[in-house]
């Protein structure tokens, strides 16, 4: 059974955030996730990403990987994200 997972974090620059959130697409593939990018019209340093994912468990050993860590860096993630598990 699959989760959805909702994150919202701050940004520098949504631009940015979505350029590396593009050229990660290989590696939420390999782990078998799936998401799309979204900016908040009413806030547009917070951004939304909206995923699926094979299980919670799959989910945190991507986001928590040195790799996801270092490229949230690169898209001027500004804040720890709030993060949701939906089944």
């Amino acid at each position: 059974m699959s989760v959805k997972v909702l994150l919202s974090l701050e940004v520098e620059d949504f631009n940015k955030m979505k350029s590396v959130f593009d050229a990660a697409e290989n590696a939420r593939t390999e782990a078998g996730i799936t998401a799309e990018a979204y900016r908040n019209m009413d806030a547009p340093n917070n951004a939304w990403v909206i995923s699926t994912a094979s299980s919670k468990e799959a989910f945190v050993a991507f986001f928590s990987s040195p790799s996801q860590k270092e490229r949230m860096r690169n898209a001027g993630v500004i804040s720890p994200p709030t993060i949701t598990f939906l089944e």
